[in-house]
């Protein structure tokens, strides 16, 4: 049986949470904020200096575990250490991500391509599928997994094929996983970022000037990493009779709608 947290939720039982790439960025400011709702967080990443320093935050609800996304056998020990040490994984935020190579479409390596993708989308896959069968064969069935997507799949900016491709392809995953949970009671949901300060977006140069589609550059506006942590605990809480599917969150007055 599940441990009775003190702040948990209404049914008194311990809500289990994963958070990729949980050491820096939107990934440590979604993972303190949902210790601070209450949850018991693990979160991963490759290098451990920043994941201790997130879990310094609130070291009785969050821990830490190092993980390489890209590594199936990785990946699939992280999750069943959380069933291992829990009991249960009632939620996943697919969170690690790389801006990638920058350049126009001709002069974009394949090798800087595909390092994109392996991370940002296969890492993803990966992750949503451990998580997915954990998710389906504990008792009760059911759990969420949120993925943090970005604007870049609607809108994406000049000169980034590689994270741009990678977060489209995020979106069919997070559509598919919807779709194939819905037997099991899991939910997915897709949050697209734009424009939040972290090191991420720093890739990017919005915060330095942005190349915009006319071909000036542009300091765009930013906003607050946490702001963007708080869309993920709210589509984390809600019951299982309600789902966010898709939520786009962005710096006010930045260049999105309408973009180019």
């Amino acid at each position: 049986m599940n441990e009775v947290m003190e702040h948990g939720p209404t049914d008194g039982v311990r809500r289990v949470a994963l958070v990729t790439g949980g050491g820096a960025g939107i990934g440590a400011e979604v993972a303190t904020a949902l210790a601070a709702d209450g949850w018991t967080v693990r979160i991963c990443g490759r290098t451990p200096e920043p994941l201790e320093a997130t879990c310094a935050a609130d070291p009785a609800r969050l821990s830490w575990a190092r993980c390489d996304v890209t590594d199936e056998a990785d990946v699939d020990e992280l999750v069943a250490g959380i069933i291992d040490d829990f009991g249960r994984l009632d939620l996943a935020v697919v969170n690690a991500g790389v801006p990638g190579p920058t350049a126009p479409l001709g002069e974009i390596d394949a090798a800087g391509f595909r390092g994109t993708v392996e991370i940002n989308l296969t890492g993803a896959f990966l992750t949503a599928r451990a998580a997915f069968r954990a998710m389906a064969a504990q008792e009760p069935s059911g759990g969420r997994i949120l993925f943090n997507g970005s604007i870049a799949a609607q809108t994406p900016r000049p000169h980034s094929a590689p994270y741009a491709a990678s977060k489209a392809g995020l979106a069919g995953l997070a559509a598919v996983t919807s779709l194939d949970g819905r037997s099991h009671g899991i939910t997915a949901t897709r949050i697209d970022i734009g424009n939040a300060a972290t090191g991420l977006l720093a890739g990017f140069g919005a915060s330095t000037g942005a190349l915009q589609a006319d071909g000036s550059r542009l300091v765009e506006p930013t906003f607050p990493a946490a702001e963007a942590a708080r869309a993920f605990v709210y589509a984390a809480s809600l019951p299982p009779t309600a789902v966010v599917d898709q939520l786009t969150v962005t710096a006010a007055g930045m260049p999105f709608a309408g973009r180019g």
